[in-house]
């Protein structure tokens, strides 16, 4: 009997995205599943994409008022004193990201993909070929791009993602930081144990948000107000103007996990941990995860090409060094060596390789739920 999709991926984020027009382009019969009836709606990422991301991607093509471009980092010390870090010709895109997650369902329908809003994934039983997804019908292969807490890792017995920041990010529109040209990150034990505040100028306002380290039962949540009084002076905003938007929630920090896939079923994305365990980024490896993954199984069905299971696990990115550095940072950081290196030498080597990564980008910071 004829599956009636090749393959279903849940998740119309970066990750999912890429899977889907990844499959496409091969001509597969592919849908996808997104719990939201709105894309841009209770979005979980700052949106910050690298330059790799933004020229080497379908991301290339993105509307220029959906970016603003920043060309350095500005890295503050607990006490606020600052240094400028910078690589030429690099840059990053800062994003209106409700705007980029609407723009992307657009572009999976005009790639001929079948994007199912409102539509949760509920079930699916295995079959002797693929899957049977409930109220979806037969796929060839089921893709996980459904976040940390995936339902489809679940069901399939997958790995899941258990080490965790938690994030919370004002939005405030209209704004304009004093130096727009820069991601500003602020090093503080204080108020953002095992990770960093930060605050990015985007096309249509201002971000400002911090992330600790996520202890189960004991964990807090950050004092995202108090961080910004903290701030304020030094990124010129009004420390007293209510945000216009608020978002909260966990963002994976402990790379990718042990098994992504099994027959037929893959995960890519957070689904799958791929996220740096260090900056928390994560777009620009979702894309590329999520692109192999979908042409991957493209291949597979139309070339015979290896198992797409396989190949998922090979390309992603084992994150060795940030995993050291993470385990580091957690049980070693205090404010007095950042105020006190700052400016220096090797803070500034050790820095430009966290956000420049040697020459190919940090990621992304994200804040998810």
């Amino acid at each position: 009997m004829r599956t009636q999709w090749d393959v279903v991926v849940v998740g119309a984020s970066f990750a999912g995205a890429a899977c889907a027009l990844a499959a496409r382009e091969y001509g597969l019969r592919t849908c996808v599943l997104e719990r939201k009836r709105d894309p841009g709606i209770k979005l979980h990422t700052t949106g910050i994409i690298v330059r790799e991301a933004a020229e080497g991607t379908w991301l290339s093509r993105l509307p220029p008022q959906l970016v603003h471009r920043v060309e350095g980092v500005r890295l503050h010390a607990p006490n606020l004193r600052c240094m400028r870090l910078s690589r030429p010709d690099y840059y990053f895109l800062t994003t209106d990201t409700p705007g980029v997650m609407r723009w992307l369902a657009g572009e999976l329908r005009d790639a001929g993909v079948e994007l199912r809003l409102a539509t949760p994934f509920q079930h699916a039983e295995r079959e002797c070929d693929g899957w049977n997804v409930r109220d979806v019908g037969s796929t060839r292969f089921l893709v996980g791009a459904d976040g940390a807490k995936s339902r489809v890792a679940e069901r399939a017995g997958l790995g899941r993602v258990r080490d965790f920041l938690y994030g919370v990010e004002y939005e405030f529109d209209g704004l304009r930081l004093a130096q727009a040209n820069a991601l500003h990150c602020f090093l503080s034990k204080s108020f953002a144990p095992g990770y960093i505040g930060w605050a990015a100028q985007g096309p249509t306002g201002v971000q400002v948000g911090l992330a600790a380290r996520h202890r189960g039962t004991h964990a807090t949540t950050p004092d995202a107000e108090a961080f910004l009084r903290h701030v304020a002076p030094c990124i010129g905003i009004d420390a007293e103007r209510k945000p216009d938007a608020v978002r909260a929630g966990l963002v994976p920090c402990g790379g990718p996990i042990q098994r992504i896939a099994a027959d037929n079923v893959i995960l890519t994305g957070d689904a799958a941990g791929i996220v740096s365990p260090l900056t928390a980024g994560g777009i620009h490896s979702a894309w590329k995860h999520g692109w192999a993954v979908g042409e991957a199984i493209a291949r597979r069905l139309r070339h015979d090409g290896p198992p797409p299971e396989q190949v998922a696990q090979q390309v992603a990115p084992n994150y060795r060094t940030k995993r050291w550095l993470r385990r580091a940072f957690d049980t070693l950081q205090a404010d007095w060596p950042f105020d006190l290196l700052i400016g220096t030498p090797p803070l500034r080597w050790a820095a430009e390789r966290v956000y420049f990564n040697r020459g190919r980008g940090a990621g992304a910071f994200n804040v998810r739920g």
